[in-house]
């Protein structure tokens, strides 16, 4: 079941993602030998069906039910022992119970997926439709002092449904499966950590790649470069007044290739291409134990820099993003709502502990810790 985080399509990228849980014995396809026909008949642990064209998983089991997400045990090189490392599939895939249910809906689902052609949403994204939409709104705007001019057009563009997206809003397609990368990473990175070896990613001629969702890194990438684009494009229009939005569409296609291939800084010198590659190859980003460092005149940190010979892992988040619901995680105002009275609600009760002096209480130097117990570290 694992395996299906990769969101295969064929039973040759079956075998591929196999190899991201299981080393490979040869060359060879595990399922090398499959033939084609098809049997429902169970033995004694039931009968589980996988349809990759249909994005339909059948069981029939009395003791046993696949489900969505779940732990997949594999081998630690370094220890004797296998780890459990969590899973979570993408909601494209439907779970039935019976096998006489799975027959009368797999011929429908077969359809669905063959007749939805799914738009090239990063040719959307990050081409000329952006690009247009840049130049015209600021063209518009170029006389405006409003600190705030940005953020609304960068918000207007995330938030207007297209209909070269079928409907969605540019926030709702990058959101989409957010969740499922996130997590199909964390698995990585877990694996990697007790297993001492980096995983396989997904081949970029894979249909995962190639029709590949967004997730955190590569949202955060792109946030910072519309409004990098924003704020050239300004200042072009500013400087001449002759500029017009068809002559800014070539300039800004250039910067967006020149920003997208350049190292920097705020992201550890990574280029912006590779962090979105590698996400959408769901390879975890690194850094060694050097570059960690963070304090020269740290002991500890120096500690961790010698003794430490493994990659540590790296992430983008939402820190220096606009804190409005436009360039949240939050599918819906109402959740982003409600995450936003929690935290009035804690800063409030913090508050009041501060006044009531409950935060002023001094450190007692008495209390007996977990490492100075010898009976308890014994």
């Amino acid at each position: 079941m694992a395996t299906l985080t990769a969101e295969p399509e064929t039973i040759g990228e079956l075998g591929q993602a196999l190899a991201r849980f299981i080393k490979p014995l040869s060359k060879a396809s595990p399922f090398a030998w499959f033939q084609k026909s098809e049997s429902f008949e169970s033995d004694d642990a039931g009968v589980v069906v996988i349809d990759l064209a249909a994005r339909v998983v059948a069981a029939e089991s009395s003791y046993s039910e696949p489900s969505a997400e779940g732990n997949v045990r594999v081998e630690d090189d370094l220890s004797e022992a296998d780890v459990l490392i969590p899973y979570r599939l993408s909601n494209d895939w439907l779970y039935v119970y019976s096998i006489p249910e799975y027959k009368g809906i797999r011929a429908k689902r077969r359809d669905e997926r063959v007749a939805f052609k799914p738009p090239d949403v990063r040719e959307v994204l990050y081409g000329r439709a952006l690009l247009e939409f840049i130049a015209r709104e600021l063209f518009a705007t170029r006389d405006s002092d409003d600190e705030e001019l940005f953020t609304e057009i960068h918000a207007k563009w995330l938030t207007t449904a297209r209909e070269d997206l079928r409907g969605q809003t540019p926030r709702e397609v990058m959101l989409a499966k957010r969740d499922f990368i996130d997590l199909d990473l964390h698995s990585r990175a877990l694996q990697w950590s007790f297993t001492g070896a980096c995983p396989p990613p997904l081949p970029p001629n894979s249909n995962a790649y190639t029709r590949a969702g967004f997730g955190t890194h590569e949202i955060v990438v792109y946030y910072e470069l519309v409004r990098c684009l924003l704020e050239e494009c300004f200042a072009w229009l500013r400087a001449d007044a002759k500029f017009s939005v068809n002559a800014a569409v070539e300039p800004l296609e250039q910067l967006k290739a020149a920003w997208l291939d350049a190292p920097n800084r705020d992201f550890s010198g990574g280029t912006p291409s590779r962090i979105i590659e590698w996400e959408r190859r769901r390879m975890n980003l690194t850094m060694s134990a050097t570059e960690y460092v963070i304090d020269e005149d740290c002991d500890c940190c120096q500690a961790m820099m010698t003794d430490f010979d493994t990659p540590t892992f790296w992430h983008l988040d939402s820190c220096n993003m606009d804190d409005r619901f436009e360039f949240s995680f939050h599918m819906t105002r109402a959740e982003f709502a409600a995450e936003r009275k929690r935290w009035e609600e804690f800063n409030q009760e913090f508050d009041r502990d501060w006044k009531a002096g409950e935060c002023d209480r001094s450190f007692d130097e008495s209390q007996k810790w977990f490492d100075d117990d010898e009976d308890l570290i014994q």
